[in-house]
């Protein structure tokens, strides 16, 4: 594997928690699939992206209100899921200012998975 984690989330969530997150990683020495980090100019977005997701050991996905408003994160998250059917225990979810009765409403597999609350 090319990275030890690809990071699923809203953009509207990366200024607040994302980048925090990934940069504190990085730190520790986690090799970080992070569009700040790994997309460059010119890079085919979707190409680079879904590389990303089979090239890395875990994927962490940050769960929000806003992730489940927008299109590209749930995308990522379907990748991961393929793989999951696959290969067990490479979604790790982090639920970011939501609770379990949001996601039974929302995604209720998704509340299957241990989660770490933020």
């Amino acid at each position: 594997m090319l990275y030890d984690v690809f990071i699923c989330h809203a953009s509207e969530d990366k200024d607040e928690f994302v980048r925090p997150l990934a940069q504190e990683l990085k730190k520790n020495g986690l090799r970080v699939w992070y569009d700040d980090y790994s997309l460059r100019l010119g890079d085919k977005l979707r190409r680079s992206i879904y590389r990303g997701l089979a090239k890395s050991r875990f994927g962490i996905v940050v769960l929000s209100k806003h992730f489940f408003v927008k299109e590209w994160p749930q995308h990522e998250l379907d990748g991961l899921l393929e793989r999951e059917l696959q290969e067990e225990g490479i979604i790790l979810p982090i639920w970011y200012e939501i609770d379990k009765e949001f996601l039974l409403d929302i995604a209720p597999p998704l509340t299957g998975y241990v989660a770490v609350k933020y």
